[in-house]
């Protein structure tokens, strides 16, 4: 599938309906528990809510990146503003 990429111009990215699925799951799982969570903490959050053998021949950190990525710009979770660090929290 292509996930998308909120900056104007950005080109998405080609990702496996198979990793994207459990990713997108447990981030929307871990904002909408935290009802706020820090982009530095999100890694750790996906990593605990999706099966280590996804991870044993892929980067946690480039599917979550990715996937929160297309979350954003698909209107599913949004940055909260003037953060910093950089918060998140479910969209719209």
């Amino acid at each position: 599938m292509l996930a998308l990429n909120p900056k104007e111009g950005a080109q998405g990215t080609n990702i496996l309906r198979s990793m994207y699925d459990p990713v997108k799951a447990a981030i929307l799982a871990a904002i909408g528990e935290h009802g706020e969570l820090a982009f530095s903490d999100l890694r750790a959050e996906v990593e605990a809510r999706t099966p280590a053998s996804m991870w044993e021949s892929a980067s946690v950190g480039w599917y979550t990146t990715t996937v929160k990525l297309d979350l954003e710009a698909r209107g599913l979770i949004e940055r909260v503003p003037r953060s910093s660090p950089q918060l998140l929290r479910l969209g719209g």
